[in-house]
């Protein structure tokens, strides 16, 4: 697709404070999106290591809209594959997870080892001295396209890019910490489940770095104090804008107080919990943070709300929906307590509580709103229009604009 068709998108001449509502719904500039930005030069999670534990194992997802297979081969290597025969572009591996010797198409029967290399195909010599392939053909040519790949802290991303910067660089020195800070005791996984949404992938990554919307939409934290604007935080940004932290910490034991659901007091007179132990938590990092969320530039993002920990993924399906990939883990020192005090309130945050449900309706508000306006704009000036870190507080959209800096850089906008 040419620089023409990009050129369709009619961006306000106010830098990154003003969205046109047309980039949540025009086909031509999706798909677009898929080569610049998915195919281009990010990094993309994949999968959790311990998700491939054994030699053979194997996981199926997407970078962007592209069939991806995550596999740790015989060697004990982790490969990401795309999941397209060289033949006649049928998915290969079907099955979400499984393990496997070898990858087979079930339409022709054309064979793959581990790493993607072409081993056999059926019928290759013809039959009866007749047809098959022709003497040209080479079975080296026509493996299975690998992409690059890097681990870190259990974290597995890949790239169709050659020119990318390694990972850790790419990332950046501030949302490395966050990781190990997270990350860095191990990782247990505890469940995972996923959300469909209807609305541009970009609407769901724009609500995951707006820092204060939680305090207005999801009133539970704010009538339960699990989450309030005027908690000391702030919001840190890569160099680039692309990447982002917005976070809370609890000042002083006072106030970690309030995470206690023996001594919980709703905001509100007349407001009580059935069951207190669904905000019950305990002090867990010595920072005192008690919220934060990172997203790595395009669409993936570290939880931490609470003691609740997490992985989310948002997969684009086409230019008006979206599915969200969440993981739920804990720790290899968690007690039993602490597992299920990690459960309960990452089901309370997912889409079956009171946090991600909302946040999955208003982004489809939002697509429905814009639909038919497409000259119009959103306005993300909360906190000035520049794109620069904030440590005074979380009443700002800047993190929104370091996300649409980072567009318009892979977009060419």
């Amino acid at each position: 697709m040419d620089q023409a068709q990009t050129r369709k998108i009619e961006w306000p001449d106010d830098g990154v404070s003003r969205i046109p509502y047309q980039i949540y719904t025009d086909p031509d500039n999706y798909a677009d999106e898929q080569q610049r930005i998915f195919r281009g030069p990010i990094w993309s999670f994949v999968c959790t290591e311990q998700e491939i534990e054994k030699p053979g194992d194997y996981q199926t997802t997407y970078i962007g809209d592209t069939p991806v297979i995550v596999l740790r081969d015989l060697e004990g290597e982790i490969q990401v594959i795309v999941n397209r025969c060289a033949h006649r572009g049928n998915l290969v591996c079907i099955n979400r997870e499984g393990n496997a010797e070898e990858l087979t198409c079930v339409y022709h029967n054309w064979r793959y080892d581990l790493q993607g290399n072409l081993k056999s195909v059926a019928f290759g010599k013809g039959v009866g001295k007749t047809g098959g392939m022709p003497d040209d053909f080479d079975r080296a040519d026509h493996g299975l396209q690998r992409l690059k790949c890097e681990v870190y802290q259990g974290l597995i991303f890949a790239t169709f890019s050659d020119e990318v910067a390694p990972l850790t660089d790419w990332l950046g020195e501030e949302m490395v910490e966050n990781i190990d800070r997270i990350l860095g005791r191990g990782m247990v996984l505890l469940g995972t489940y996923s959300q469909y949404m209807p609305n541009n992938w970009k609407l769901y990554m724009e609500n995951v770095r707006d820092s204060y919307h939680a305090s207005i939409l999801h009133m539970f934290q704010a009538t339960f104090r699990l989450n309030r604007l005027s908690m000391k935080g702030g919001i840190k940004l890569s160099d680039n804008g692309w990447h982002h932290i917005s976070y809370s910490i609890a000042e002083s034991d006072r106030e970690e107080e309030q995470y206690d659901a023996k001594k919980l007091r709703a905001v509100k007179d007349g407001y009580t919990l059935a069951d207190p132990t669904l905000v019950k938590g305990w002090r867990e990092f010595e920072c005192g943070t008690t919220l934060a969320i990172q997203s790595t530039y395009p669409n993936f993002v570290v939880q931490q709300i609470s003691n609740s920990l997490a992985l989310r993924l948002c997969l684009p399906k086409g230019p008006e929906e979206c599915e969200l990939l969440w993981w739920v883990f804990g720790t290899p020192e968690d007690t039993e307590e602490q597992q299920e005090i990690r459960i309960k309130q990452s089901n309370m945050i997912g889409p079956g509580g009171v946090i991600s449900m909302e946040d999955g309706v208003v982004g489809g508000w939002i697509q429905r709103g814009t639909k038919r306006d497409q000259d119009k704009t959103t306005i993300v000036q909360m906190g000035g229009r520049d794109v620069a870190p904030s440590a005074e507080g979380r009443a700002t959209e800047v993190s929104i604009r370091g996300f649409w800096q980072g567009y318009r850089d892979c977009m060419g906008l």
